[in-house]
């Protein structure tokens, strides 16, 4: 028999269940592209959309691990962790980051070795192939980015990163073989240098994931908006006729809020009691926060 949870801890088991359904999806659109392109580099005799295959495999593990990371994170709190699972997300996201970076440096080392040794030029038709990858990875990295948004997830915002940077990679080995293309003879190793620069591209991207996710993990403070948009839910509460300390840490799709209020001094230690049970239910009810825990510190005045 399954046990019910809180409305607060259900509503975060339905974001992380959310998370992992998209982020499932992206591992099949993954595999599709990534087979089209190590078939297109192959036969159109182009390394850049080969590289730009071996990140979209390297986006498929990473996704896995994200994936995973959302199963963890729709765990509720258990006695061994008090406060939720909420972090396996962020680790996730690290873990992302750490792909990302990988990628790149594999990538640019292959792109070098390519440009010294001289080939024929690429397939036309790799530019239509390229063209279909472009705008898939645009679309789907829009859509994770807003679901990432709406639940407040680092994991899947580096995931839309992820599908972003896949998309500017082959933006980057478009180019590069158009110019082989126009060029001609003497050209022909455009696309190599045209997978060099997307390297940059994936290694920058791959830094401000690995920031983010730190960030997280270190437990860094909310935006000074949100932590108001918290003190403001406190003070609506009935008998709070102040606040002192308020700090707010993410972990994971959810937050944890510390809150000291401030109370008539007169009061009995029941009445304060129940203004500080009255602080708590407010802001675990605030569902745009994703509050899961709320620890409240009465002070008189």
């Amino acid at each position: 028999m399954s046990i019910e949870l809180p409305p607060h801890h259900s509503l975060a088991r339905q974001r992380a269940h959310a998370g992992a359904r998209l982020v499932l999806r992206g591992i099949g659109l993954n595999a599709l592209l990534a087979a089209l392109k190590f078939t297109g580099g192959v036969l159109g005799n182009t390394y850049a959309l080969i590289a730009d295959g071996v990140e979209s495999l390297l986006d498929i593990v990473s996704s896995v691990l994200v994936w995973a990371g959302f199963r963890v994170a729709a765990h509720p709190p258990d006695e061994d962790h008090p406060y939720g699972h909420g972090k396996a997300e962020a680790l996730a996201a690290l873990g992302v980051a750490c792909f990302v970076l990988t990628a790149a440096v594999w990538i640019a080392w292959h792109a070098v070795r390519e440009i010294q040794y001289p080939h024929g030029s690429p397939a036309w038709w790799t530019l239509l192939l390229l063209a279909g990858v472009i705008a898939a990875k645009t679309w789907f990295s829009r859509r994770m980015d807003a679901l990432g948004r709406v639940v407040g997830s680092t994991a899947l915002g580096a995931e839309a990163l992820h599908h972003w940077s896949d998309a500017l990679t082959s933006a980057a080995a478009f180019v590069g073989i158009a110019i082989a293309l126009i060029g001609g003879p003497g050209y022909e190793a455009a696309d190599d240098w045209a997978a060099l620069v997307a390297c940059l591209i994936i290694a920058v991207n791959g830094v401000v994931m690995f920031k983010r996710a730190v960030g997280d993990v270190m437990d860094i403070a909310v935006p000074p908006e949100f932590e108001q948009q918290v003190r403001g839910l406190a003070l609506a509460v009935p008998g709070v006729a102040g606040l002192d300390k308020c700090r707010v840490r993410k972990s994971g799709l959810n937050h944890l809020v510390d809150i000291h209020v401030l109370v008539a001094g007169t009061l009995t230690v029941r009445e304060g009691h129940k203004i500080a049970h009255a602080v708590k239910d407010a802001l675990l009810a605030s569902v745009p926060h994703a509050i899961t825990d709320v620890s409240v510190h009465i002070e008189p005045m």
